[in-house]
């Protein structure tokens, strides 16, 4: 028997979720989705997006969220704006391509800063409004070669934190979700390089650097992910705006 899916009733209610073909934002698509919302699935893979749209009886925008330039009269009618969308890169600082680093900013930091003022006028009309960003544990620790996600995720964390002053007396919350290592195609596709800088196995950089400091020994699933987000879009959650759910398995507390 599948179980039955718990959670807000978000009928009516109109989603974008960014990097929506796969992984997190997936999974988040298809929560929403069965709570009632009418998901807009964005990302810049066109068949993996048109193939989770007809899934989820939603439907697809194919744009390249790094191309910022394009985004920048944009304006979308969504009730509830998820950004998820990112890429990982690992390298040392003094090896770490500048071209790189400058596009993960913009695809995972001005990009999100774009579509949630996109989305702003139109949250504030209707006066209710749930902006979540899926930040990471990196939002709120740093670890070694990753100068360019933990830069990135530590912005997004200000960015929410402002928005969420701006829109409190408006009906719009912001809020991030901080995950740990989450079993997704970004984690699974940086073993081999996590492995390359630390000289160590792929099964070594699993149990001995992904999960060194957390407390739980294991990936955090994508669908915890998209429990947080579905409980952020509730009643309940009204008052919780500017801070952070974090599901790590206990790294942050360690």
């Amino acid at each position: 028997m599948t179980p039955m899916v718990t959670g807000p009733d978000l009928s009516g209610r109109r989603a974008v979720v960014t990097g929506a073909a796969s992984g997190i934002g997936a999974a988040v698509a298809a929560r929403l989705a069965e709570l009632g919302a009418h998901v807009v699935v964005c990302d810049v893979d066109e068949v993996g997006a048109q193939s989770m749209a007809q899934r989820i009886g939603g439907e697809a925008l194919v744009t390249d969220l790094s191309r910022t330039a394009d985004l920048a009269d944009l304006r979308l009618e969504a009730d509830i704006l998820v950004n998820n969308a990112g890429v990982q890169n690992v390298a040392p600082v003094e090896q770490f391509s500048h071209e790189k680093f400058a596009f993960m900013l913009r695809l995972m930091l001005e990009a999100p800063f774009l579509l949630s003022r996109a989305v702003l006028p139109h949250m504030y009309e209707r006066g209710w409004g749930r902006i979540v960003h899926i930040s990471s544990v990196h939002g709120l620790r740093a670890s070694q070669y990753k100068a360019a996600y933990v830069s990135a995720k530590h912005g997004l964390e200000g960015l929410s934190k402002v928005i969420a002053l701006e829109g409190a007396a408006k009906g719009v919350t912001s809020n991030c979700v901080c995950p740990g290592y989450v079993r997704t195609p970004l984690v699974e596709n940086q073993l081999a390089d996590q492995a390359e800088v630390h000289a160590m196995s792929v099964d070594d950089v699993v149990s001995d650097v992904l999960l060194a400091r957390s407390a739980v020994k294991r990936l955090v699933e994508p669908d915890e992910v998209a429990g947080a987000v579905a409980f952020l879009c509730s009643p309940e959650a009204t008052s919780i705006t500017g801070t952070q759910l974090t599901i790590d398995g206990g790294w942050s507390a360690s």
